[in-house]
């Protein structure tokens, strides 16, 4: 966690969102989680939207079929396009319905962003594809490098405790399939993160949260 004005040991890394460059270093703007991901470092601010950045995994929700295209929600302001050509699938024009439908959950990763927000993204890739089963449990955007931990060392303890596989995107979307006793149990886990993720000893309060849902 940084405050405003901290300098930032980011290397030869560029600044990014939530930081700005003085003097040849580089210093937070925000008070927040620094993420770094080379080569640019930000700071993810505690509260506030989803500003989405280039190479973001994001869990995005079908609304408009298009002949070529489907228009989904990725928690920005604008509906981002995602083109048949950026799925595995061979599909024909006007197909598109066939595969996808509207309320359908898909992994996309965000390829492009242009000065006025505007997204394109992408289903081409590890990781991303069609969500089936679970649920989605909605997050706070700002504290998703919280539910990570430090090289996933988060999502390690909450599937390995529970049993429930997760994936979390940078928007604030978080998947959880398991036993519904393992899916309302990372629920309650996300939500004490959320609301306690700007706090120290955040680890040791779900560590002991995780203990106590086994043993009742």
């Amino acid at each position: 966690m940084v405050l405003p004005g901290q300098e930032l040991e980011a290397g030869d890394y560029r600044p990014g969102p939530g930081t700005y460059r003085a003097d040849g270093k580089i210093y937070a703007s925000v008070a927040g989680i620094l993420s770094i991901r080379p080569p640019v470092v930000r700071v993810i601010p505690f509260s506030g939207p989803y500003i989405p950045q280039d190479g973001d995994v994001v869990i995005a929700i079908v609304k408009i079929i298009g002949p070529t295209y489907w228009l989904v929600d990725v928690g920005a302001p604008h509906y981002a396009p995602l083109h048949y050509s950026g799925t595995p699938w061979k599909i024909e024009y006007g197909e598109c319905g066939e595969y996808l439908r509207p309320g359908d959950a898909v992994v996309v990763r965000i390829e492009a962003v242009d000065q006025n927000q505007r997204i394109g993204v992408t289903m081409n890739g590890d990781g991303l594809g069609r969500i089936s089963g679970g649920i989605i449990e909605q997050i706070s955007p700002t504290k998703v490098p919280r539910v990570i931990g430090k090289s996933g060392s988060m999502i390690r303890l909450l599937e390995t405790s529970t049993g429930a596989r997760m994936t979390v995107g940078q928007n604030g979307r978080v998947w959880i399939d398991g036993s519904q006793g393992s899916i309302r149990t990372v629920r309650e886990a996300l939500q004490i993160i959320d609301r306690e993720g700007q706090k120290s000893g955040l680890t040791d309060r779900i560590k002991l949260f995780l203990e106590q849902s086994q043993s009742s």
